[in-house]
């Protein structure tokens, strides 16, 4: 396997983990430190505000790169292995499912609103 290939492996496992994560914080069979860690780095993992933002080159893509492995790594050692293995699992299904174009274009159709309200806002003291 080429590098690319080994890092979009890396980068899938990543993102199944990181949704696992999501689960696992959702789930009452989780315990308890591991479902606070893991609602910890699912909220990172999917946030737009990162602790360095990405525009900083190196440092802002080194953080994703870090942070979030750690944290998930911490986490699945906190959580039995049937757990961990079920919450992967169904992560693997949601991945590949359909995406909300209607959801994604009323975010989309939100922040435009707030991007016209604030510069009409702003125009008022110009």
């Amino acid at each position: 396997m080429t590098m690319f290939g080994r890092i979009r492996d890396w980068a899938h496992r990543m993102r199944r983990d990181a949704l696992a994560m999501w689960i696992a914080a959702r789930s009452p069979e989780t315990p308890l430190g591991a479902k606070l860690l893991a609602a910890a780095v699912a909220a990172y993992a999917f946030s737009p505000i990162d602790l360095i933002p990405d525009f900083i080159p190196v440092l802002g893509m080194l953080d994703d790169i870090v942070i979030v492995p750690l944290g998930i790594a911490i986490a699945l050692r906190l959580m039995p292995d049937d757990l961990i293995d079920r919450y992967r699992a169904e992560a693997e299904e949601w991945s590949h499912q359909p995406s909300s174009v209607i959801g994604a274009l009323a975010i989309i159709a939100l922040w435009l609103a707030v991007i016209v309200w604030i510069s009409w806002e702003a125009l008022k003291y110009v």
